[in-house]
């Protein structure tokens, strides 16, 4: 597992921009458009979150349902298979992956998930498809080739509980991907979850044998519950105790970035919690998520008077580098651009 050591770098040298769900502020999330916008930016990682299809292959969506990110409610063939499911507790209504081929889902075309806040991107809806592992390992493999610098690859597992539930697990498939491909059996990969078992499970297989692969820790809200330890909060993952706990197999952990630096009652940072710290004390990296560049999800310091859903880089810039000064590995953001900026100083 990772140490941690401070050195004499400055902290932008070494802190990693990782695109979130690609460039998501630009282009609809979680297609090849979104990932060459996210590297052509500068990432040094993009994130495909992975979920299974009903044959078991898996294919990057946000979620399992996908009634907000396709169009598939515009599929007349497609019209009985909405329904209602459980999922990780929570009660949902839509269309799901496990119900469709890989055929079939490659026949439905992507769309803006947040159309009221990203209204430009909706110019783009209808124009990509739902992109496989494969096809997003070897287009990230291509651009690393042309542009003459390695992009790092940071899935993230998604419902694994739910998914191993079904018949459907994940995980030795996600090894097998990575083992297939010649990129991925070199370049750094990050596997991410906010459940405990699965990583554990992947600590387990890993070992000595994917020097190049690391694990990352996702946190929800103190007071949520991963799916698979009803019985420990985040809250108490994100103490001295738990985050030693984590640090057994996992080399990094994702908190929000709300619980880094908290808002105050009147929306404005608050003082810095001890998260960081604490987690560099057990040996442990933070990648906090997620910054995004329109003043609807600012802090009220960075925001501007252009309107809810304008985008506000300046104020998006500011706020990161708060957060680069609480002392941050890495972050996600859904503008690689931007976090470029925060980082290097231009």
């Amino acid at each position: 597992m990772s140490t941690h050591a401070e050195d004499a770098k400055p902290l932008a040298a070494r802190v990693l921009v990782i695109g979130h769900r690609g460039a998501s502020a630009l282009r609809p999330e979680h297609t090849l458009a979104s990932y060459a916008v996210a590297i052509q930016d500068g990432a040094d990682f993009v994130e495909p979150d992975l979920v299974s299809t009903k044959d078991g292959a898996l294919v990057i969506r946000h979620e399992n349902e996908i009634g907000g990110t396709t169009d598939v409610a515009q599929h007349p063939e497609f019209a009985s298979r909405r329904t209602t499911k459980t999922v990780d507790g929570m009660k949902i209504t839509g269309w799901f992956t496990e119900d469709f081929t890989l055929a079939e889902l490659k026949t439905l075309r992507a769309r803006e998930r947040l159309a009221d806040i990203r209204k430009a991107n909706t110019a783009y809806d209808g124009q990509f498809t739902v992109p496989t592992l494969d096809e997003m390992i070897e287009f990230v493999a291509a651009e690393s080739s042309a542009r003459g610098r390695v992009i790092g690859i940071i899935p993230e597992i998604k419902h694994s509980t739910y998914f191993r539930g079904i018949g459907l697990p994940m995980e030795d498939k996600v090894l097998a991907t990575l083992d297939a491909h010649a990129y991925t059996r070199t370049a750094p990969v990050e596997i991410q979850s906010f459940e405990i078992g699965n990583l554990k499970y992947l600590h387990g297989k890993l070992g000595k044998t994917h020097p190049n692969v690391r694990l990352l820790q996702l946190m929800d809200a103190p007071e949520q519950h991963p799916a698979d330890a009803p019985d420990t909060t985040y809250a108490t993952m994100m103490t001295p105790a738990g985050l030693k706990a984590i640090a057994t197999y996992a080399d990094a952990i994702g908190p929000s970035t709300r619980s880094i630096i908290p808002l105050a009652k009147d929306g404005k940072l608050a003082p810095v919690a001890p998260l960081v710290h604490d987690a560099h004390a057990a040996g442990l990296e933070v990648h906090p998520y997620t910054f995004r560049p329109e003043n609807h999800f600012l802090a009220a310091d960075f925001r501007n008077d252009a309107g809810d859903a304008a985008r506000n880089e300046e104020g998006s810039v500011k706020e990161i580098r708060a957060y680069l000064a609480t002392g941050i590995d890495a972050f996600f953001t859904d503008d690689p651009a931007l976090g470029r900026k925060a980082v290097d100083g231009r």
